[in-house]
């Protein structure tokens, strides 16, 4: 892999690791409220899913495959 592409995958891993973080927060404030949006939070909960597929496929890509 070349070094620039390692390093925009490095940026978009930080930047969904940072969307996947603050979902969470959204999400635990949602679950706090007297009354949650219930639609709103399977939305939040279902991008947040789709986030950590993205994560671990990028992650995937960056560390190389040891053959043992």
């Amino acid at each position: 892999m070349a070094e620039q592409d390692e390093r925009e995958l490095q940026a978009e891993l930080a930047r969904l690791q940072q969307e996947h973080r603050d979902l969470d927060a959204a999400i635990d404030a949602l679950h706090q409220s007297p009354a949650p949006d219930l639609l709103r939070l399977q939305r939040l909960k279902k991008r947040k899913l789709l986030l950590r597929d993205r994560i671990a496929f990028i992650e995937d890509q960056i560390t190389p495959d040891i053959i043992a």
